[in-house]
């Protein structure tokens, strides 16, 4: 179960975000601000205390703060963003980490390692950390390496298609999976209940698991069936200008 969620506001600034679909168009401001307090209210309804954190102009990127940290119940591990314009997002994340977890249980991923936490998906006890255009092998390797000083452990999954692992792929609890893609036929998840995606509602795979409730973007109604005939409480969000940056549900904070 989780207790905490961190958040941080999108700047004015989000329009000049990193983008692999240009053709999606520019992100309006006022409505991801809607988005994002829709998305806040639906953490509250799942029983967590949101930190929200204020806007950073210099960093169009920094409402995505998954991609800054991944926070477990034993340890803080910050990470070393791959997109170079963003690494100084990690380390603005530190102070409000520590109001969470002593220094003694926060570890850090440095160069010549790069990690980004969409890049890591949490199963029980076991992590497994995308090898992504954005997470090398040396970030790969000192994610591990932190992860198992704490009796953690730590796969790695070969990404060839998408920007993070949880682009794809979501573990929901209770041994369910959203698989897309490339991910639908990956030994390494062979042994869940997969909860299929079809290509053209990839995006949709990008849901969030919170306290036996899970949130799903709107617009995708074969994944919202899925997780609701999986037996699931589900909340629906607009999440359309984050998509225009590439960005997803899971994206948009820090649980644990």
């Amino acid at each position: 179960m989780f207790k905490n969620v961190i958040v941080r506001r999108p700047g004015r600034s989000l329009a000049e975000g990193i983008t692999s679909a240009p053709e999606l168009g520019k992100p309006d401001y006022e409505l991801a601000l809607k988005q994002h307090d829709a998305y806040i209210k639906a953490l509250e309804e799942c029983g967590v205390k949101v930190t929200v954190l204020e806007a950073l102009e210099e960093y169009p990127d920094s409402c995505f703060v998954e991609d800054t940290a991944v926070l477990t119940k034993r340890c803080a591990i910050i990470s070393n963003p791959g997109a170079s314009t963003r690494r100084g997002e990690s380390v603005l994340m530190i102070d409000t980490i520590k109001k969470f977890y002593s220094d003694d249980q926060i570890e850090y991923i440095t160069s010549p390692g790069a990690m980004e936490g969409g890049d890591v998906m949490m199963v029980g006890n076991h992590f497994y950390i995308g090898l992504s255009a954005r997470t090398n092998e040396e970030g790969c390797r000192q994610f591990k390496e932190a992860l198992e000083k704490y009796g953690h452990t730590c796969s790695v999954v070969s990404l060839e298609e998408v920007l993070h692992l949880k682009t794809g792929v979501n573990y929901i609890e209770n041994n369910n999976m959203l698989v897309s893609g490339e991910f639908i036929e990956k030994e390494d998840f062979k042994s869940f209940n997969k909860i299929i995606v079809p290509e053209n509602e990839a995006y949709g795979a990008n849901c969030i698991w919170i306290n036996d409730i899970v949130i799903v973007p709107e617009g995708y109604p074969t994944v919202e069936k899925g997780v609701r005939d999986a037996g699931y409480k589900v909340i629906v969000l607009d999440t359309s200008e984050y998509k225009k940056l590439d960005g997803g549900l899971s994206c948009l904070s820090l649980r644990f």
